[in-house]
């Protein structure tokens, strides 16, 4: 196919988002090499990805390109090929997130090294969706969201709770400081156990490298922030049986995690070979077969537009803080980095993806749950 039928085919796509193919607009795209269009054409939005950390291709603002595009569907525009069909019939045969896995993601993504992370986020080195109703800052928003989590499952002295997925123990750290509980933390990156091990020192924390289908003991309240995403569909029953069983009977469990609208058995390519690999974005209606019968929801809360700032903020930090990560990483791996970070903004904001709390109890509280927020 010529390049100027293949320009022509891509300008259609963009354009009921109101982007054009070398315009003036800082959300516009700049092809930098015409060997953009046929990849585009051939591999989507994997293709997208790639050329972009290429150099085939710049925008002044890709967030606002991804803000723009992603309402519009442009995958549906885009006939699909062998290697989405393929990746989704994978998706269907294999377990990618089944326990031989389970500590591929920590290795493949929170393994790429503690420095990065900590010239990123914030000074708790929170990495999940902030909450900025009353605040300002990136600290201020992280810890007005471990805030808001604590408040939510009623959180009293003494009480041991067990946190699924928990970082450099960010959750455990603040609600041990805070609200005088026991934490036990498990996360599948050795990178992750070991600075927050440092970081909880003196502290009631016991950080694991542990998966969640290993634990065994009981507990007065469960959290997972941003775990679940890692768990794969084929797993949320077996994720939330393990739940239900290590969670005592008159009490709560807190999820925390990003929700798509449409039920999907696949990431976007993309993300899913140079971000987070073997993981999956779930839905609401996914969710709900899986506690059918095990649990009750008290309440259902959608952040999901204060993922918008956080990216932004990570995003801010990370370019400022360059000067001393490129001793680490290359200027490819820059680029990779501010496509993940400015497309995942630009997703946000474009309401594509929420972030759900949702307040889960076994038995139901009695009298109900009053909404705190």
């Amino acid at each position: 196919m010529a390049v100027d039928k293949q320009k022509h085919i891509i300008q259609e796509i963009l354009s009921p988002a109101g982007i054009t193919l070398n315009g003036d607009k800082p959300w516009d795209i700049q092809v930098r090499d015409e060997r953009f269009y046929q990849r585009i054409l051939r591999d989507g939005s994997l293709g997208l990805g790639e050329s972009y950390v290429d150099g085939w291709w710049e925008c002044g603002q890709l967030d606002d390109f991804f803000a723009k595009i992603m309402p519009t569907q442009p995958k549906d525009k885009i006939k699909k090929n062998w290697r989405l069909r393929g990746q989704i019939l994978g998706a269907r045969i294999f377990n990618k997130s089944r326990r031989s896995k389970a500590f591929q993601i920590g290795e493949r993504h929170y393994n790429r090294g503690n420095e990065l992370f900590k010239h990123m986020l914030d000074k708790r080195m929170v990495y999940s969706c902030a909450y900025w109703k009353h605040a300002k800052t990136l600290d201020d928003a992280q810890e007005d969201k471990l805030e808001l989590i604590c408040r939510k499952l009623g959180l009293k002295a003494g009480d041991r709770v067990l946190d699924v997925g928990c970082g450099w123990g960010s959750f455990a750290k603040y609600a041990a400081e805070n609200h005088k509980v026991e934490v036990v933390g498990i996360t599948v990156s050795k990178e992750q156990a070991s600075l927050g091990r440092e970081l909880c020192r003196g502290l009631p924390v016991d950080i694991r490298l542990q998966d969640y289908r290993d634990i065994k003991e009981r507990f007065d309240h469960i959290v997972s922030v941003g775990m679940l995403e890692h768990v794969g569909y084929k797993n949320y029953r077996i994720y939330m049986e393990k739940v239900h069983t290590c969670l005592r009977d008159e009490e709560l469990f807190l999820l925390h995690t990003i929700g798509d609208g449409v039920s999907c058995i696949s990431v976007d390519p993309w993300l899913a070979k140079y971000i987070f690999p073997n993981s999956l974005i779930p839905s609401l209606k996914q969710l709900t077969a899986a506690i059918e019968g095990l649990f009750i929801v008290e309440d259902l809360h959608n952040i999901g537009f204060n993922y918008d700032d956080t990216l932004i903020s990570w995003f801010n930090k990370f370019d400022r803080n360059w000067n001393k990560l490129k001793k680490i990483y290359d200027q490819r791996f820059y680029r990779m980095w501010k496509y993940y970070l400015l497309s995942s903004a630009g997703t946000f904001r474009s309401r594509c993806l929420q972030v759900w709390q949702i307040l889960l109890s076994k038995k139901g509280i009695p009298g109900g749950y009053d909404p705190i927020r």
